[in-house]
C-alpha cells in the first residue's frame, strides 16, 4: 500500500510544481502565472533552529532511530513472515559478527528494491536529523551491517550490504530532497505539503512530528533549476521475442503506463553551485499495468563542478552515484554503481537547446534469468555500465528524447562462476506541447537481454512497446535553462 501511495505523491509533486522549474514563463497566461509562483523565496526565513544548525542537528537521534527501526522490522518479520529466519538472538548475532559473509538467495525484488528502500529509511533518519550526505551514508551502511548481523539468523550478505547501504543512499537522497522541496516551496495548503513529504520520506515526517521545532528546519535547496514531467498513456503496440521454448506473457495492448520524471539542479542557471552531493540529480519512476514498478532510476552528482564553454554551453562533470531498477516484465536488471560523467546543456541556435548526460561506470548488479543457475532466478556480479541520454528541445513546442543504457553483469564477485548477462535498453520519445502545460507524447521503449551460462544454451530476449499518452509539463519550454523570449524568439 505504501508503494501505491508513493506513486500518488510523485504524481502530485509533478502536478503541484510546474513553477519550481526555472523562471517565470512568458508563454503561460496570466491566470496560470498567478496560480503558480515561479521560484522559491530563497531569502524566506526558515524555522529556528534551522536545518543542520545547533539543536537542529543530532548524531545520536538517527542512531537510536535506526536501532529502533531495525528492532521493529525484525519483530514484524519474526511474527508475520518467517520465525526461523528472523528469530535472531545473541548467539546468531555473535556467529554472524565473526562468520563469513555470503551471497544470499532472497527473491530479486526483495534484494534489489526492498533492501534499497530499507536503506533509504536509514538515510532519511540521518538527513532529517540535520546531517549532511556523507555522514548519512555512513549511518546507512552501518544500519545495513546491523541488520545483516543482528536482524536475521542467516549469514550476512555481501550483495545486501551493497544494495541497502549504497543503493539506499542513492535512492534515499532524491526522496529526501523532493520532500524538502515540497516543504520549502510554500505552495498550496501546508497540511497537504506535510502529507506529501511524509509519503516521499517517512523518516523526515517522523522527526518533524516527534521532535517538534527541533527538526522543523527545512533543508535549503539553494533554488535549483528544476524540471518535472508526468505522462499517462497506453501501449498501442507491444512485442516480445525469445529463443526459449516458454515465452513469458507480453505487454498487453491498452495497458496503462504512468511515468514521472524530476530533474533537479539542471546546469545553466546563473549563481547555482554544485558544492553538495546530489545538487544535481535525475529521478524517474515508471509504472506499467500489471508491473507496478517497471523502472526506478536515480542518478546524482556525488562530487564534481560546473563548467562553461562560452555563453551557450554549460554543464557539470564529476563522479555520479546511480541506482537503477528496470523490470520490463520479461526480464529485469538492477545496479548500484559509481560512474564518471557529465550533464550539460547547449544552445546551438536561438530556438533549439540540447541537453544530455554521458556516464560510464562500474557497480554491483543483478539480472534476471528464466531458468536460473544456482538457487536464484537471477545472476549477480560486478557490473560495468554506460548511459547516453539526450534531449533536443525545439523552442517551447516540442522535445525529442533519446536514451541508451547498457549493463554487463559479469561473474566477478559472484557465487556463480562462468555466467554473464548483457542487457541493453533504449528509449525514444517525442513530446509535443498542445496548450500551456498540456501535451501528448509518442514513445518507443526497447530492451534486449543476452544471457550466457556454462550449463544453459545462450538466451536471447527482446521486448518492445509503443505508447501514446497525455503529458503534463513542468514548464512550457521542456526544461531548457535560461529560456527567454530574446533567445527563443530571435532570428
Amino acid at each position: 500500500m505504501y508503494l501505491i501511495n508513493l506513486l500518488r505523491v510523485l504524481l502530485a509533486l509533478v502536478i503541484t510544481f510546474p513553477p519550481i522549474c526555472l523562471a517565470a514563463d512568458p508563454a503561460l497566461d496570466s491566470k496560470s502565472q498567478k496560480l503558480a509562483p515561479t521560484a522559491f523565496a530563497s531569502d524566506k526565513p526558515l524555522p529556528v533552529p534551522g536545518w543542520g544548525e545547533g539543536a537542529g542537528k543530532s548524531h545520536l537521534v538517527p542512531a537510536l532511530e535506526i536501532l529502533g527501526f531495525d528492532f521493529l522490522l525484525n519483530q514484524f518479520n519474526r511474527h508475520f513472515i518467517d520465525a526461523r529466519t528472523y528469530g535472531s538472538n545473541l548467539t546468531s548475532f555473535s556467529r554472524n559478527l565473526t562468520g563469513k559473509w555470503v551471497y544470499d538467495t532472497d527473491p530479486f525484488a526483495t534484494n534489489q528494491f526492498l533492501h534499497p528502500y530499507q536503506g533509504s529509511m536509514y538515510h532519511g533518519f540521518a538527513r532529517s536529523a540535520g546531517l549532511s550526505f556523507w555522514p548519512s551514508l555512513g549511518y546507512t551502511t552501518l544500519g545495513s551491517a546491523l541488520w545483516e548481523t543482528a536482524g536475521e539468523t542467516d549469514p550476512p550478505s555481501v550483495n545486501d550490504q551493497i544494495t541497502t547501504g549504497f543503493g539506499g543512499a542513492f535512492l534515499g537522497e532524491p526522496l529526501f530532497r523532493m520532500a524538502s522541496l515540497l516543504l520549502e516551496s510554500g505552495a498550496g495548503n501546508r497540511f497537504w505539503r506535510e502529507l506529501g513529504a511524509a509519503a516521499l520520506s517517512p523518516p523526515t515526517a517522523f522527526n518533524r512530528l516527534a521532535y517538534g521545532d527541533r527538526f522543523d528546519g527545512v533543508f535549503r535547496s539553494n533554488d535549483p533549476a528544476v524540471y518535472t514531467l508526468l505522462q499517462i498513456g497506453v501501449n498501442i503496440n507491444a512485442t516480445v521475442s525469445s529463443n526459449l521454448s516458454v515465452v513469458p506473457p507480453s505487454f498487453s495492448r491498452g495497458e496503462v503506463l504512468i511515468d514521472a520524471n524530476i530533474a533537479y539542479g539542471l546546469p545553466g542557471k546563473p549563481g547555482y553551485t554544485y558544492t553538495r552531493p546530489f545538487d544535481y540529480f535525475h529521478f524517474r519512476f515508471t509504472a506499467a499495468g500489471r508491473n507496478v514498478f517497471e523502472n526506478i532510476t536515480s542518478r546524482g552528482l556525488l562530487y564534481g563542478t560546473d563548467y562553461s564553454l562560452g555563453d551557450s554551453y554549460r554543464g557539470v562533470w564529476g563522479i555520479y552515484g546511480t541506482y537503477d531498477y528496470i523490470a520490463p516484465q520479461v526480464f529485469r536488471i538492477s545496479t548500484t554503481a559509481a560512474a564518471l560523467g557529465t550533464t550539460a546543456q547547449w544552445w546551438p541556435t536561438r530556438r533549439i537547446a540540447v541537453q544530455g548526460t554521458l556516464l560510464a561506470g562500474v557497480g554491483y548488479g543483478s539480472a534476471g534469468t528464466i531458468r536460473g543457475a544456482g538457487q536464484r532466478d537471477y545472476h549477480s556480479g560486478i557490473t560495468p555500465y554506460a548511459l547516453v541520454n539526450s534531449r533536443v528541445i525545439f523552442s517551447d513546442r516540442a522535445a525529442l528524447d533519446l536514451e541508451l543504457r547498457d549493463y554487463y553483469v559479469s561473474d566477478l564477485a559472484s557465487s556463480e562462476t562462468g555466467g554473464s548477462e548483457n542487457i541493453a535498453r533504449g528509449l525514444v520519445s517525442l513530446g509535443i506541447r498542445i496548450h500551456n502545460l498540456h501535451g501528448i507524447t509518442l514513445k518507443y521503449a526497447f530492451s534486449h537481454r543476452e544471457a550466457r551460462y556454462p550449463s544453459l544454451a545462450t538466451t536471447r530476449q527482446s521486448v518492445g512497446a509503443i505508447s501514446i499518452g497525455y503529458t503534463y509539463l513542468g514548464q512550457t519550454h521542456f526544461g531548457a535553462v535560461d529560456w527567454r523570449p530574446s533567445i527563443a524568439g530571435g532570428p
